[in-house]
């Protein structure tokens, strides 16, 4: 899929006739006025294969989860406590896993509620990366490179998909404080601007300054109009200026923001029983109970990806000195993860939103800066899917003894974003983009697909 020129004859032919198939459901109508709007570059677009999801809920715990505590038990690490191997000590895990769901998959304490939807639940036990940095894992785990930043994977997404409502962002990312590398976690890089993620910070104004100061809204739309005229004029002499472009197709969205995105973030329209299921911390719009909530609204209005990061870089998951800096943070994303997944459940939205939660590496089997921290651990870590036509209750790989490596099935990081590409109906090796001579991917000239995980 190389890139494609802003065409508006061509988009509205393809993404009208791919509605007209079928292609995209409910969304016939919103595809072709996307698509009409003179030729919108984020008009809806036709992956190479059916899609099992049409949207992406992407949760990161940033600093390292520690898989030993959470979703991977190991009895021999609980039975060999503090003995000796090779060079370094063992630490077991100090947190009850029992039992859950019919699948009987254990589950650590820590994630109590998780575990109550633990059948809906798909997970890769055998991630492995190719950085222990923090910066270095979580660029490796965002864009598919620990060396230069490249573009992120939900600008990936927006770029081959385009989005199911062009008066939102394809890609928002819901951080209250910024992860490691900030932006460029989300960054579009050489892909157009209007694919890169925008960053909304959670609380009572997310978005400050979307209200129009023009009462009238006949003459509001009126204004646009000529804006948009006068822009179009602009770059019909500057033919192919990517930058002049992108920066019309971002002055169209933050016009459709000020229309859509009040209603989109007003939580307090949800109903009671909702708010329930998220917990008491739904009712701050700073929590991450609150950005969950968003995350649902957001998916449900069209917006392609989101992106919630539950802490930034620091006093996050870096448990070096004590593993039981993991009970405030499991406390913190535990309920609304589980709620999150239920609410999409119930409205039948599961099945067509892939759920991604992730870390950018886990932690060591061995004790670390004290006998009770945990170190960086890139060799082996678990992440979970969810929905998105993923198989439910499934694990897939197996770690060692001590869930130190991949003893069966390992899973390095390309792979993983080639399955997440191939669940949105897109494939790894065809989704490039042409930049300084050469075509670049997501999974530059590695990866392949864990078919086990797809249902």
């Amino acid at each position: 899929m190389a890139d494609r020129p802003m065409n508006r004859r061509s988009l509205l032919r393809q993404a009208s006739g791919f509605a007209a198939a079928g292609g995209l459901g409910l969304y016939r109508n919103l595809s072709i006025a996307a698509a009409s709007n003179a030729g919108h570059p984020l008009a809806p677009q036709p992956g190479h294969f059916q899609a099992k999801a049409k949207n992406l809920i992407v949760f990161f715990m940033t600093g390292g989860i520690s898989h030993l505590d959470t979703f991977d038990y190991k009895p021999k690490l609980q039975k060999d406590h503090d003995k000796s191997v090779g060079k370094q000590k063992v630490l077991a895990s100090p947190y009850k896993f029992r039992p859950r769901g019919e699948s009987g998959k254990m589950v650590s304490e820590l994630f109590e509620h998780v575990g109550g939807v633990v059948d809906d639940l798909c997970f890769l036990h055998t991630v492995h990366g190719d950085s222990a940095g923090h910066s270095a894992a979580t660029l490796g785990m965002h864009t598919g490179s620990v060396t230069i930043p490249l573009p992120s994977l939900g600008s990936w997404v927006s770029y081959g998909l385009g989005t199911l409502n062009t008066n939102l962002p394809s890609y928002v990312v819901l951080a209250a404080k910024e992860p490691y590398n900030g932006f460029q976690a989300w960054d579009s890089n050489f892909l157009p601007a209007y694919h890169k993620g925008v960053r909304v910070i959670p609380g009572r104004d997310p978005l400050p300054d979307v209200k129009s100061p023009v009462e009238s809204v006949s003459r509001r739309e009126l204004e646009g109009l000529m804006l948009r005229d006068l822009n179009a004029a602009h770059l019909s002499a500057r033919d192919g200026d990517e930058v002049l472009a992108s920066r019309m197709a971002t002055f169209e969205t933050a016009y459709g923001l000020m229309r859509e995105a009040p209603e989109a973030f007003d939580i307090a329209r949800e109903t009671r029983p909702t708010l329930e299921l998220y917990g008491a911390d739904a009712n701050e719009p700073g929590s991450f109970a609150a950005q969950c909530l968003v995350a649902r609204r957001l998916v449900e209005r069209g917006v392609r990806v989101v992106e919630l990061f539950d802490v930034g870089s620091n006093s996050n998951w870096d448990s070096h000195n004590d593993i039981g800096d993991h009970v405030a943070l499991s406390k913190n994303v535990d309920r609304p993860i589980a709620a999150l997944i239920t609410d999409l459940k119930q409205r039948g939205m599961l099945d067509e939103t892939l759920i991604v939660a992730c870390s950018e590496f886990g932690r060591t089997p061995w004790q670390d800066l004290t006998p009770v921290g945990r170190g960086h651990h890139s060799k082996c870590f678990t992440c979970f899917f969810a929905g998105g036509g993923t198989r439910r209750a499934h694990s897939h790989g197996i770690s060692d003894e001590y869930g130190d490596g991949p003893a069966e099935d390992p899973v390095h990081v390309h792979d993983f974003h080639a399955t997440i590409l191939r669940l949105m109906g897109l494939d790894h090796t065809r989704l490039t983009y042409r930049y300084s001579g050469r075509d670049f991917r997501l999974t530059d000239v590695y990866g392949n697909v864990v078919e086990s995980v797809i249902a």
